[in-house]
């Protein structure tokens, strides 16, 4: 007799496997199913997204970081590095970070079955072996949690070599002399800031008319100023249409903004533009579980699909892309299966963050959305280069921008462009959860010297009461 769970988890990135412990925790039975090669867990954002590209990211800034040592009295001589040790360090952190998972897996007795899960009926799921067995799990709930793939982009086919994805690019053996980065979002200034720190003459173009799209126009404007001021060359308005191989070199073509024929060449290509969510294969035509035309799965605000007992969280759905989303998303469902009185995510809340160099992170309404909603808007800036510990750290470049409404004093939005961005958002996170105004958030006191007093001082701004501006 097949063994029976209380819900059957299909994927184990950061939406599945935290699904999977916070089920444990409220006393499910649960099982994951993952395909990865090497029983591998941790999903995209573990194994080939988040994790790897962050660690690149890392030691990018401190080989850049040690560059500039003699401005802190620092002598350094011989400064180089070693490519293979730092895609060694990289492969540690991601083999570490794996391996936690599984730990926590094993910590919370969850099953878990290194196989290709595939929906059989509204109840089981078939497991596929490499070795060509199966095994079949009957279950009461079903989380579909298989994330997303890189999207091929019809024209600009990918090698591995000259031409590569986010994927094949955190394998490569050897930093390129010239690097195109076709497209800025998240993934594309990210990778520019890595290879550019490490000596590509890098370009980036993209096809809208400003980087980081999501972000405010104004972090936007600031992260093309501070990437151009680091050499990185960006080329907005472009629709490229053609791609070449050469020998030694790429060669991308299109139009510009104004139809007029432009051309790039480099080294290496990366195509960064374009996901997909993955579900090939999973089953879905045997069971009432709805395909969007984007190919995004159908759920209502409780991430149920159209089949009842079966849910669907993460890059599959038509949220956000985040893996910290995917992992609140999973123990919404699973907390919602144990029988909890669960809310729906408040989607204006969820922190968008960039690791490029400097990073970018926001949470809430841009000034243009706030204004296109209706709202009577205040904004405040408050620069990095009046910060004391920026200062210290030689990191002033950028701003904390806050957005707020007039008549009741409401914070709507926080863009943070400059150091420790990331980790300042989270500040930002909590008071909007808890709907603070802009003069709590300006009196409430915080330490000095840090660069979280931007926040401080930025609130303090939208009443025009900023002390060090």
């Amino acid at each position: 007799m097949a063994e029976q769970f209380d819900v059957t988890i299909i994927g184990a990135g950061p939406g599945g496997y935290v699904a999977a412990v916070r089920g444990a925790q409220l006393g499910l039975k649960v099982a994951i199913v993952e395909k990865e090669k090497g029983g591998r867990l941790g999903g995209t954002c573990g194994l080939r997204g988040c994790i790897p590209t962050k660690a690149l990211l890392n030691a990018a800034h401190l080989y850049e970081k040690a560059r500039h040592f003699e401005e802190f009295g620092l002598k350094v001589e011989g400064l180089g590095y070693d490519w293979a040790k730092v895609q060694k360090y990289k492969n540690d952190v991601v083999a570490k970070n794996s391996a936690g998972v599984s730990y926590l897996m094993k910590k919370n007795k969850v099953a878990v079955f290194n196989g290709f899960g595939k929906i059989v009926s509204p109840r089981k799921v078939e497991v596929s072996y490499d070795n060509g067995k199966k095994d079949t799990i009957e279950t009461k709930n079903i989380i579909i949690a298989t994330g997303s793939v890189c999207r091929p982009i019809p024209g600009f086919e990918t090698d591995g070599k000259q031409v590569v994805n986010s994927d094949q690019i955190l394998e490569i053996d050897r930093v390129p002399k010239s690097l195109i980065v076709m497209g800025a979002g998240a993934v594309g200034v990210e990778f520019a800031s890595v290879f550019a720190r490490f000596g590509s003459d890098t370009t980036i173009i993209e096809l809208l008319d400003r980087i980081v799209p999501v972000e405010d126009a104004e972090v936007s404007r600031e992260l093309e100023r501070s990437f151009k001021k680091r050499g990185i060359k960006v080329h907005t308005g472009i629709k490229l249409d053609k791609m070449q191989k050469m020998k030694s070199c790429v060669r991308v073509s299109g139009k510009d903004s104004k139809g007029n024929d432009v051309s790039f060449e480099a080294e290496m290509l990366l195509v960064a533009v374009g996901r997909m969510p993955y579900t090939e294969g999973l089953g879905l035509e045997n069971t009432k579980v709805v395909v969007n035309k984007r190919g995004t799965i159908k759920v209502n605000e409780f991430c149920e699909t159209d089949e009842p007992g079966i849910y669907a969280i993460g890059d599959v759905i038509d949220t956000a892309w985040l893996a910290h989303l995917a992992s609140k998303e999973g123990i919404l469902v699973v907390e919602k299966i144990a029988g909890k009185r669960v809310e729906p995510i408040n989607h204006r809340l969820v922190p968008n963050c960039t690791y490029c160099d400097p990073e970018v992170a926001s949470v809430g309404l841009t000034e243009a959305k706030a204004r296109e909603l209706g709202y009577d808007v205040k904004v405040a800036k408050f620069p990095f280069s009046a910060s004391g510990k920026a200062r210290i750290l030689g990191e002033t470049e950028g701003f904390v921008k806050i957005v707020a409404e007039k008549k009741y004093d409401e914070v709507l939005g926080v863009h943070i462009i400059g150091p420790h961005a990331t980790e300042l958002l989270a500040e930002a996170c909590v008071a909007m959860t808890l709907e603070t105004t802009a003069d709590e958030l300006g009196r409430t006191i915080h330490a000095h010297p840090t660069v979280s007093e931007s926040i401080m001082e930025a609130a303090e701004g939208i009443h025009d009461l900023t002390i060090h501006l």
